[in-house]
């Protein structure tokens, strides 16, 4: 299969720059069997969902991974994104995305201060790609300290595709609701349309709702590069199940009971963990690594929601699997008729 076969023709001012208020995006409606459209709104997917659907939703919170800094001792400027942690939390050795990478070598230090504090990073090991094994410290040198350092002094990691400098406003438009598990350096863009009244308003009507992790890393902005769709590799992402929710979940599937992933990193993690668990979702921790494109057969996930993805990309490819490449890019050029709004800020679809 043609990686070219999953291009379309996107405008780009209907790539969102700045979010719509919480609960008042656009929603499209996609009928998976009969490939009908609706046009509604987020605050009235209650009507779309039925009693006893189970929405499993992605708590990972997006932590502030983008650092601006000064080497130590020339001051010249370098700017750092943590990947995440590698390695004992003690230690606090993160993989750091750095630039410019090839002028920091192992030993090379770096400062990122404010008024918060001040955090020193060490670059411990050199990796492909300008990645870095780097060493955190506060200046207290403190381990507790680092996580509140980061969050004080770094910036909100937005996707590339938005424009704009980061500001106040998206340390909590960039987070869902009930994001609670530090981790991503992404957003799980599906959950952001939620408000807390919405869910439960969702609740009222009978619509269950469980939590999982899935920890959203740098490789949900990577690009294709092979021609050849199985060609390509996805990174794995860490997700974690809890026993209560693999339960709700085995549950809802043994009674016939509809699950909706809310995001593609939810929908990556269930079948996953179906995958590995025979078609039942086990608890406990793993690394996603299934790479889901048309052809996947799904074992758990009945509906899909989801924002509009880049064309040619990965994320793409998981929603063609689940609703077929022909229907998905049909309802993406109604979209683009439409005027909807594309991306992490954009409107939302839902595949039922």
């Amino acid at each position: 299969m043609l990686v070219a076969e999953f291009d379309f023709r996107l405008p780009e001012e209907l790539i969102a720059q700045v979010p719509a208020p919480r609960g008042e995006s656009r929603l499209m409606v996609l009928d998976r069997g009969a490939g009908g459209i609706h046009h509604s709104r987020i605050s009235a997917i209650a009507d779309h969902l039925r009693r006893g659907d189970l929405l499993v939703v992605n708590n990972t919170r997006v932590i502030a991974a983008r650092l601006l800094g000064r080497r130590v001792p020339s001051g010249g400027a370098v700017e750092c994104l943590l990947l995440g942690r590698t390695g004992d939390r003690d230690a606090q050795l993160w993989e750091a995305l750095m630039h410019p990478g090839q002028k920091l070598r192992e030993g090379a230090r770096v400062r990122f201060e404010g008024i918060a504090g001040a955090l020193t990073a060490e670059v411990i090991e050199r990796r492909f790609f300008g990645r870095r094994v780097i060493r955190l410290r506060s200046e207290r040198d403190d381990p507790g300290d680092v996580d509140r350092l980061i969050d004080a002094l770094g910036h909100v990691p937005l996707p590339p595709y938005i424009r704009r400098p980061d500001t106040e406003g998206d340390r909590d438009r960039y987070q869902t609701v009930y994001a609670s598990e530090r981790g991503s350096i992404a957003a799980p863009t599906a959950g952001l349309h939620f408000t807390a009244a919405l869910l439960e308003a969702l609740a009222a009507r009978g619509i269950a709702r469980v939590e999982i992790t899935l920890h959203v890393g740098y490789g949900t902005f990577k690009p294709v590069r092979s021609e050849v769709v199985e060609q390509h590799q996805v990174d794995p992402e860490r997700y974690v199940i809890s026993p209560g929710a693999a339960d709700a979940i085995n549950q809802a599937r043994t009674e016939g009971r509809r699950i909706v992933a809310v995001g593609t990193t939810t929908a990556r993690a269930l079948e996953d963990a179906a995958a590995r668990g025979g078609g039942r979702v086990p608890a406990g921790a793993a690394d996603a690594t299934t790479f889901i494109y048309p052809g996947f057969r799904f074992q758990i996930v009945d509906g899909l929601l989801t924002n509009f993805h880049l064309p040619r990309s990965s994320l793409l490819m998981l929603v063609s699997a689940f609703a077929g490449r022909e229907r998905v890019l049909a309802a993406y050029a109604d979209a683009v008729a439409h005027g909807y709004r594309f991306y992490s800020y954009g409107d939302a679809m839902v595949i039922l």
